[in-house]
């Protein structure tokens, strides 16, 4: 085909900038072809260069004696003991959500996965973070049904367990909705495999499902803010196939096991390009490829498409040669398309051939090394409103508010659509804190959770980014595990708005501070930038995934009290009404300063806690809601009555940080009091489960009409 001629209206379609245009010309020393063209608009578009954020990204602690790998690969890896290791990640599929939920967010979940497997690891885990715009707005229930259907669809249908997540609503997604789709597998800590190319003259194989011309230019447009054309961007969105997906993991695990694999890369953002330039730069070689043999599945494809296409359910792998048909027989008994399409070379080139013509020929280094580093102009954020009178409320007025609204009811609506208990070791479903999932045939079990709390962070940056460190530090030793990393989906709006760089600076900085105090390293991650639509920028939501190990059975801690146990309060009295979920469920207010985060509180109560587990029959972190949603969700997970002795709106909703809510019989609860006051932590009895009430603030409400309403109000915001 005549392929176009290179105009300011075509460099400025495929994301670049004059300027960075003139500094392609510097690099390569004459005009790109239209297919050179889009190559450098894959790699240096912002979703694969990081360009707006690796400054800032570079200051995250990510190492420790329990990181085995760090950013950069795939997927972090962790050591959990014996030999063993946790692989995983997370990252976002926010626009294509957005435009085609159902097969935005599916293919998130096989995006994801496959950063995992392609590392040596099986699956056992995968969860969501979810951010959509309000539940009256036009567009919401069906980007929720059709990104719920997403994630069911594919995670279920591959075979691997949700054991988590979160879900919110706010006006400020109504035009761009957020889906962070996270996993994790396990493999052999001596078996870990890598992407960096070896050896001159080894063969690239292109392993998996056929290219086709869905997803062109799909990286491109996660890297730019949504307007009135919307729908026109339908056509970037990638189509998944899990059940391919499950064949492609098993012939990839299998062949690894050969030996045959030199390195291997998921073909994820911006596919073929993106692959084969990251494998070659990380091992110092360049790549040629013949674009006639990669398997296609449209007639007259251009390398331009081949290139770009974001088609699903594919790997790009250098092969030790002799091992070529031991590797051809398993793809073949899979049923998977197995093609040498091309090999290694000593010049620092990547070379496209398509028939006779070269339809490319650039310094392969250039493409990634080169690519532009921005030091965004910044501003510090704006102090928020001052925090206006809050009117009386009584207690139960409060917590109907809560549990009635969408954000903090009940989500079995959601979590229900997933498979859960699939492989069969599920410990602990969603719905009950972090997740837990048994690292099968031994006694060790893996907690993992996600949190992020966006008000906040668009009160203060700092705090909100250090808060949803901490909570989801809070998460996991609330059910007994010893946190071990994290993975950040870092969503923001546009960067170059100085008001927005500097919300991610500011989060960026509470992150690595909270990370740094809790002893909880990034090994893995993604940014999301431009999520905005028509100039309006979503809250900035740098969600935290995270992982924590519990290393013996007798170290978890239960999530359902019984009646009689005692409610212990660590942390102090509540006063900090801020920024609450209950102002703004109550009267859509937005006022006040985020809450202080005391990293040594942080550290020193969550020590408490693992120290005491042998005490505590169930435990929660206090977080949205305060106590008295803290109180209310335990005793709902143990279908008994709760009564607190507490009283007034701040001691009852405060969101103050650093605080758990325990359960404990009353042996239990005075080991634990006694230990508190040798370790000089507040910790006070504050009321006891048990009766079929909830009381709280001296009022009484019937415990079963208030759980019947939690459960029931997300579907009915949502019908």
């Amino acid at each position: 085909m005549q392929e176009p001629a290179i105009t300011e209206e075509l460099i400025a379609a495929h994301g670049l900038t004059a300027d960075e245009y003139q500094r392609i010309l510097e690099i390569i020393g004459r005009e790109p072809s239209f297919t050179e063209l889009g190559i450098f608009s894959a790699m240096w578009n912002e979703h694969c260069s990081y360009k707006s954020s690796k400054k800032w990204l570079r200051t995250l602690p990510t190492t420790g004696p329990q990181v085995i790998c760090g950013p950069g690969e795939n997927a972090g890896v962790v050591d959990i003991g014996d030999g063993q290791a946790l692989v995983f990640k997370m990252e976002s599929h926010n626009h294509p959500s957005y435009i085609e939920p159902y097969q935005g967010a599916a293919t998130g979940v096989g995006g994801i996965l496959r950063d995992v497997f392609t590392m040596g690891a099986r699956p056992i885990a995968a969860m969501n973070a979810l951010s959509f715009g309000m539940p009256d707005h036009p567009k919401t229930r069906s980007i929720v049904h059709g990104v719920v259907e997403g994630v069911g669809g594919y995670g279920n249908a591959f075979g691997v367990p949700t054991v988590g997540g979160e879900v919110r609503f706010h006006p400020s997604y109504n035009g761009n909705c957020l889906v962070n789709a996270f996993a994790a597998g396990l493999a052999d800590a001596d078996a870990i495999f890598y992407s960096a190319a070896s050896g001159v003259g080894m063969p690239v194989v292109y392993l998996g499902a056929k290219t086709g011309r869905d997803g062109v230019g799909g990286a491109t447009m996660a890297s730019a803010e949504f307007d009135e054309t919307i729908e026109e961007k339908r056509p970037t969105v990638q189509v998944g196939d899990p059940f391919t997906e499950k064949r492609l993991m098993e012939a990839c695990l299998e062949l690894m096991a050969t030996g045959a694999v030199i390195s291997i890369q998921d073909m994820g953002a911006a596919g073929l390009t993106c692959s084969a330039v990251e494998m070659g730069d990380k091992g110092g070689l360049g790549i040629r490829l013949q674009l006639d043999d990669v398997p296609q599945r449209e007639a007259r494809m251009s390398a331009y498409e081949m290139m770009l296409s974001e088609s699903q359910e594919r790997m790009l792998m250098v092969l030790r040669p002799e091992k070529e048909g031991e590797a051809r027989a398993v793809f073949e008994k899979w049923d998977l398309d197995f093609a040498i399409v091309g090999e290694t070379i000593e010049e620092d080139r990547f070379l496209i051939l398509h028939g006779n013509d070269v339809k490319a020929d650039l310094p392969l280094s250039r493409l990634a090394s080169s690519a532009p580093e921005y030091d965004r102009p910044w501003e510090e954020s704006a102090a928020p409103p001052a925090l206006a009178p809050v009117p009386a409320i009584a207690a139960m007025d409060g917590l109907r508010a809560l549990i009635g609204s969408p954000n903090h009811a009940a989500k079995q609506w959601v979590f229900e659509q997933y498979d859960t208990q699939v492989m069969g070791d599920t410990a602990r479903r969603p719905g009950l804190g972090a997740g837990i999932v048994r690292v099968h045939g031994t006694g060790k079990a893996i907690a993992f959770t996600s949190d992020v709390t966006p008000r906040y962070c668009r009160a203060n940056p700092e705090r909100g980014g250090a808060q949803a460190v901490a909570e989801a530090y809070r998460n996991l030793v609330s059910t007994g595990a010893t946190p071990l990393a994290a993975t950040d989906n870092l969503n923001f709006g546009n960067p170059e708005k100085p008001g927005i760089m500097g919300q991610f600076v500011g989060c960026i900085r509470g992150i690595g501070a909270a990370c740094e105090a809790l002893d909880m390293p990034i090994v893995s991650g993604n940014v999301s930038l431009y999520n905005e639509t028509d100039g309006t920028g979503i809250l900035p939501t740098p969600t935290i995934g995270a992982v924590g190990l519990i290393a013996s059975p007798g170290d978890a801690i239960g999530s359902r009290p019984e009646a009689g146990d005692i409610a212990l309060l660590l942390g102090g009295m509540p006063a900090h009404l801020g920024q609450s979920a209950l102002l703004w469920e109550m009267f859509g207010r937005e006022d006040g300063e985020a809450p202080e985060v005391d990293l040594a509180a942080e550290r020193a109560h969550g020590d408490f806690v693992l120290a005491g587990r042998a005490h505590i029959r169930a435990a929660t972190d206090l977080s949205d809601g305060g106590l008295a949603l803290a109180a209310f969700e335990l005793a709902e997970a143990g279908q008994t009555g709760v009564t607190l002795d507490m009283a007034g709106t701040a001691a009852l909703f405060g969101e103050d940080q650093g605080r758990y809510l325990l359960a404990a019989d009353e042996a239990g609860a005075a080991a634990l009091q006694e230990a508190a006051a040798a370790a000089g932590v507040p910790l006070m009895a504050v009321g006891h489960f048990g009766g079929d009430d909830i009381v709280m603030g001296g009022e009484r409400a019937a415990a079963a009409e208030l759980f019947a309403l939690y459960r029931s109000a997300f579907a009915a915001a949502l019908a």
